[in-house]
């Protein structure tokens, strides 16, 4: 497997590793006791299979030339320069990729896309592999298996995922390639839930999934503006609506907004790709989702402030989670940063708890221009925001003396707090801003905090 990002460090239970990377210190992570990511589950899979049938190494060449399958795993973020900046996919990682490989390509070897990239992305890597390598009699088959783990669930979906997708070539050898491929999965996967399409088909499938995953989300989230000005419940509205076996009800709880790597990204690149074929009705859609994400963010912070009596200049602001959902110390993208980014411009004391989220990454977002965080080039954290931004051990550390509450990521433990404490040291009057509609908010109001959700009624004290 070559490339160790957020795809290529999830540990698979089959014979293709090693697992190659030109990042020293991202092996050596990998390579220790403790790994650079949280992700339940997996430290028990890394050690279970660490030097029996996964390997981690930077001899890069050597692997990739005695590899009969080529897993790549590499970045392919959003261009924040140059044609089609803040849309179109940075495909320069994975092209230098295919340009090691097929300077390591002399024996005929399978290429598999790991990463999401745009349609047609596996034309252009079969020209670059074929052209440069120095064996031209060696075959060479490249497929697409985008990833479908979630974050928090990765280990859970890899051991029986949904489904599993492989797309080739509608050719003899890409059929052959699509089916050594599928023998591979076939070890703990049923046969029906792997599904085989043409190249295309499978390229395009990855960013419709999480085009259509985000568009639940926004439709929810737009419904529960409605719901806070007309007296519904936005949960009810959606046990409803979600109960109606032809819509489901998944991904239909609102929230301040979605984030992580890959729902804004496969959106602004989907919008790129209607663009450039000329569907620019198609690529406006898909657009309103990003717009409608960026909305129910600002109202948030429009519905802190304005409660607050129209301004938190000067006031301690308690978050709970930085990170974009729970069981993941991922913050990319997190709605955390604009909320918080939108309190820090109105002047407040933003003070932090995430159990899984370090106060260097908590600054590194708040400082760096949208689209850096999946750049190889990014920083250390400077600190901007150090008089502004406190970061806590603690829940009850972060709140005392604080104004309000805010619930911007969906921890288990935050249910389970001890509010009246919470509330004991805090300022009054003391809100709660549940961004997450996961408190009992009826509890809190007992107690004598000030509440308001995301598509709930507002109550006027």
């Amino acid at each position: 497997m070559r490339g160790t990002g957020a795809v290529g460090r999830r540990a698979q239970r089959a014979k293709w590793h090693p697992t190659v990377d030109r990042t020293d210190n991202v092996l050596l992570l990998l390579d220790s006791d403790k790994l650079p990511i949280f992700e339940p589950g997996l430290d028990d899979i890394v050690a279970a299979c660490k030097n029996k049938n996964l390997f981690f190494s930077t001899d890069v060449h050597k692997h990739v030339e005695e590899a009969d399958i080529v897993f790549v795993s590499v970045n392919t973020p959003t261009k924040v320069k140059g044609i089609g900046a803040g849309y179109a996919a940075d495909l320069t990682y994975w092209e230098s990729a295919a340009r090691m490989i097929a300077s390591c390509t002399f024996k005929d070897k399978i290429i598999v896309e790991k990463s999401t990239v745009p349609v047609k992305t596996a034309e252009a890597i079969e020209k670059v592999i074929k052209r440069n390598m120095p064996n031209s009699g060696c075959r060479i088959d490249v497929l697409s298996n985008p990833e479908f783990l979630a974050e928090g669930t990765a280990v859970a979906d890899l051991m029986s995922p949904d489904r599993v997708l492989i797309g080739g070539r509608q050719t003899e050898s890409g059929l052959q390639a699509v089916q050594k491929l599928v023998s591979v999965y076939a070890h703990w996967i049923p046969r029906e839930r792997i599904l085989t399409s043409n190249l295309w088909s499978a390229e395009l499938a990855k960013l419709t999934a999480n085009a259509m995953l985000a568009q639940r989300i926004s439709s929810v989230n737009a419904i529960s503006a409605l719901c806070e000005v007309t007296g519904a419940d936005v949960e009810e509205v959606a046990r409803c609506v979600g109960t109606d076996s032809r819509i489901g009800g998944k991904f239909l709880r609102s929230s301040v907004g979605f984030g992580g790597s890959c729902f804004q990204k496969d959106i602004l690149n989907l919008v790129y790709i209607c663009e450039c074929n000329g569907l620019k009705e198609v690529a406006e859609y898909w657009r309103q989702v990003i717009l409608m994400n960026n909305y129910q963010k600002r109202r948030f912070v429009h519905r802190i402030v304005s409660s607050m009596f129209n301004t938190v200049n000067g006031k301690r602001i308690a978050v709970l989670g930085f990170a974009f959902k729970k069981d993941t110390g991922d913050t990319r993208e997190t709605p955390a940063i604009d909320v918080c980014g939108g309190l820090l411009a109105d002047n407040a004391t933003v003070c932090v708890y995430d159990p899984q989220v370090t106060e260097e990454q908590v600054h590194q977002e708040l400082e760096e221009g949208q689209f850096e965080w999946d750049h190889p080039h990014r920083s250390p954290s400077k600190k901007l925001f150090s008089k502004q931004i406190l970061c806590y051990k603690n829940a009850y550390e972060a709140a005392k003396d604080a104004h309000a509450l805010c619930i911007l990521t969906e921890w288990d433990e935050f249910r389970d707090l001890d509010y009246q404490k919470l509330f004991d040291n805090m300022v009054k009057p003391a809100f709660v801003f549940d961004g997450r509609n996961v408190l009992n908010h009826d509890h809190l109001r007992k107690i004598g905090f000030v509440v308001y959700a995301i598509g709930k009624p507002i109550l006027l004290d």
